[in-house]
């Protein structure tokens, strides 16, 4: 499983001109899926989304509270298969790593409902064409392999 996390001032995703998915401060994830993937990584991906010191402390002006510490603080959560290309030889991305669509989106939805039990979620829609605006607050980016 690899996510893409970013602290975010707003972001939004639109299916067919859509919007589908709409959050203010928080986090958005870009979530991959992987072949090697079991059920049991949801609970440990889930709790260090939950629990990542990305926010700052007005006190401090460190990054030292997590999206439950943050006032109206929500999850916008985007199924990406494309981030299992690494890149480490060829210039055309393969995807061989992707998990097939049908286990991916089980597991997707499992990962959404795990965080919505802490955190307000909003989501894209899988498998379809996304267009996905992103106001990246800081900039603060990180990509987590589980």
């Amino acid at each position: 499983m690899r996510i893409v996390i970013q602290r975010v001032s707003g972001a939004d995703v639109r299916v067919k001109e859509k919007i589908v998915g709409k959050i203010g401060p928080g986090l958005a994830l870009l979530v991959c899926f992987e072949k090697a993937d079991r059920p049991e990584i949801i609970e440990k991906a889930s709790q260090k989304i939950l629990k990542i010191r990305c926010f700052e402390d007005p006190e401090t002006g460190k990054m030292n509270r997590g999206i439950l510490d943050i006032e109206k603080g929500q999850i916008l959560a985007i199924s990406q298969f494309t981030l299992s290309w690494r890149g480490e030889k060829g210039n055309r991305p393969g995807f061989d790593q992707s998990m097939p669509p049908s286990p991916a989106e089980d597991l997707f939805e499992s990962f959404c409902l795990k965080l919505s039990e802490k955190v307000h979620v909003e989501k894209g829609v899988f498998g379809e064409f996304m267009e996905v605006s992103i106001q990246n607050h800081g900039p603060v980016t990180f990509c987590l392999d589980f």
